[in-house]
C-alpha cells in the first residue's frame, strides 16, 4: 500500500518522477519531457499562476488549449503507469477511474474557456474539479464491471 501512495504522491508532483523511482528510466525521461513540453506550449504554469490569483480571464486568453488538450490524457495516464507498476498483484479494472478522469477532464478543459464556466473556474480549476467526477464514474463503471463477472467482457 505504501508503494502505491508513495508512486501516486510523486506522479502527481511531477509526471515520470515515479517511473524514474521505480527504474523505468526511458518511461521516466519521456514522462518528463512530454511533460515538460505539454506544460511549456500550452503556457499551463502562467495559467495556474494567474488562475490561483483569481485572474480567470487573464489565465484563459494565455492558455494554449490546442495545447493543453493533451495534458489531462498524459498526466492521468502516467499516474495509471506509476500506480499500475507499484501495484502487486494489480487489481483487475484499476484502469477505469483513471480513463474516465482523463476523458471527463478533457472534456472540463474544452469548456474551460467558455465565458460561462471559464470566467468562474478557468483553464485549472474547471478541469481539477472534473477530475473528481471522472473518478467517481470509473469507480462506479469498475463496480459494475466486476459485479457482472468482469472476466467474461
Amino acid at each position: 500500500m505504501e508503494k502505491k501512495v508513495e508512486a501516486l504522491l510523486w506522479s502527481i508532483a511531477l509526471p515520470g518522477f515515479a517511473q524514474l523511482l521505480s527504474r523505468s528510466y526511458v518511461k521516466g525521461v519521456l514522462f518528463i519531457g512530454l511533460e515538460i513540453l505539454i506544460n511549456v506550449q500550452a503556457n499551463l504554469n502562467t495559467a495556474i499562476v494567474l488562475s490561483f490569483q483569481g485572474l480567470t480571464r487573464e489565465a484563459v486568453q494565455q492558455t494554449n488549449y490546442l495545447w493543453l488538450m493533451f495534458y489531462p490524457c498524459l498526466y492521468l495516464f502516467v499516474i495509471w503507469d506509476a500506480y499500475k507498476d507499484a501495484s502487486d498483484p494489480p487489481k483487475a479494472y484499476m484502469f477505469l477511474p483513471f480513463v474516465c478522469s482523463a476523458y471527463i477532464t478533457t472534456v472540463g478543459v474544452t469548456y474551460s474557456s467558455k465565458a460561462m464556466m471559464g470566467v468562474v473556474l478557468g483553464p485549472i480549476w474547471l478541469p481539477i474539479l472534473s477530475i473528481f467526477l471522472g473518478l467517481a464514474v470509473g469507480f462506479a463503471i469498475r463496480r459494475m464491471v466486476i459485479a457482472k463477472g468482469g472476466e467474461n467482457l
